[in-house]
């Protein structure tokens, strides 16, 4: 876990800022939920033989009634517990985001820490593969916004429960005739569920795995159709993607489409966004059938990225730095500070005492435009000097109306 530095927290700023305006142009609007849920929802929703579930939950017991409580480790289950506590189906489907801290006990990686930031976008109620499409496009959407130019899509269709039945039969005889290749981790699993094992980063089962039954071969017509029909559309919308038979992502509530972005900057884990459908959760978490669909985004994987890029934050310095010396300008300063604010600049009053000298090397050392100066002879007259810090010109001696419009007027000359 890590502490986000202020020079740090302009990126984070400028990411969140652009986020919360890409989703208002979708028609996402924003649901909060709490940090702490009852381990009950994760381990029915995400799945008990997952590596979340059974490796890197935050779980302890409430000391006051003895009920398990977790630190959430993902979103979608929070959002659709929430949803259909409140009921907000009732009114028709509903698309949905959320932003904040998830936990996992994994081991920490480049963009990758125990607590970490997620951007989750849910659409509850739609049945698709139109909803589904637009999540792809708004990914896409994000990341020329955000000028990152060299994300992978990558997709899959993990088709509905009969069909992944019947590939479950045809994987586990596979897994059973080279069981002595697997890891310990895939024997357990393979009766369990056996498409984790198709997740396997485990290099000394690779051939194991590109030699498994492909469970496009078991699909259904309903989602065969479906798959197709996403395609042609990502085709038609301009977006680029590949076919990863191998993608079955790491949560139990996944059916028919599952995608990743992906980046080949990051390290072996290079995902940064990924989602897809959920048709069954609503049902599971305990409310009427519904479809739906959704993906998240990790935080601190794609300010690496803008950060590996090179991509030019823009960080709005303060207007002015304000600098004062002697009883009665301090105490006109105060007045200066909160007119120039009341014309909507963004005023530093320093604080501290110091010379004018000293005071000076402040002002500009703090990235203002503007120094406004205030001595005793300027508050004996109601006046200030406005000094240009970050490019050429005269200093002038002004009232304090007049300092505000010629700052003002600065930004736009």
């Amino acid at each position: 876990m890590n502490d986000v530095l202020p020079d740090q927290a302009e990126l984070w700023e400028f990411f969140e800022d652009t986020v919360r305006g890409w989703l208002a142009q979708f028609g996402y609007r924003s649901i909060r939920m709490p940090i702490l849920e009852k381990t009950e929802l994760f381990v029915r929703s995400i799945g008990e033989i997952t590596d979340i579930v059974e490796k890197e939950m935050y779980t302890f017991v409430d000391q006051l009634n003895g009920e398990s409580l977790t630190l959430r480790p993902e979103g979608t289950a929070s959002c659709v517990r929430a949803v259909l506590e409140h009921n907000l189906l009732y009114g028709g489907p509903q698309r949905l985001f959320y932003t904040g801290p998830m936990f996992r006990h994994e081991r920490p990686q480049k963009g990758r820490y125990r607590q970490f930031h997620q951007v989750g976008v849910e659409a509850l109620g739609f049945a698709g593969p139109d909803v589904d499409v637009e999540h792809m496009v708004m990914g896409a959407n994000l990341w020329q916004r955000l000028r990152l130019n060299d994300l992978q899509l990558e997709i899959n269709t993990l088709g509905n429960a009969a069909s992944r039945n019947r590939y479950r039969t045809r994987l586990v005889a596979h897994l059973e005739k080279h069981s002595a290749v697997l890891d310990e981790d895939a024997r357990r699993r393979m009766q369990s569920n056996p498409l984790r094992v198709l997740d396997s980063k485990n290099p000394a089962m690779r051939d194991v795995i590109a030699a498994a039954p492909k469970l496009a071969d078991d699909l259904d017509d309903d989602s065969r159709r479906h798959f197709e029909t996403l395609q042609a559309w990502l085709k038609h919308a301009g977006i680029g993607f590949a076919i990863n038979e191998r993608l079955v992502r790491g949560l139990d509530y996944y059916n028919d489409v599952v995608y990743e972005w992906t980046t080949a900057r990051l390290g072996a884990q290079g995902t940064v966004c990924a989602g897809g459908r959920y048709d069954g959760l609503i049902e599971q978490v305990g409310g009427k059938p519904a479809p739906a669909c959704g993906f998240a985004m990790g935080v601190e994987r794609l300010l690496a990225l803008l950060t590996d890029s090179k991509v030019a934050i823009p960080v709005r310095a303060a207007d002015a730095y304000l600098v004062h010396s002697g009883e009665s300008a301090s105490r006109f300063a105060w007045s200066v500070a909160e007119s120039l604010r009341r014309h909507g600049l963004a005023v530093v009053l320093h604080c501290g005492g110091g010379s004018f000298k000293s005071q000076m090397k402040r002002a500009d050392a703090s990235g203002a435009r503007f120094a406004v100066i205030v001595g005793d002879d300027e508050a004996a007259r109601q006046i200030v000097t406005v000094k240009p810090l970050r490019k050429a010109g005269e200093q002038v001696q002004v009232d304090v109306q007049q300092a505000a419009v010629t700052i003002l007027n600065s930004e736009n000359p």
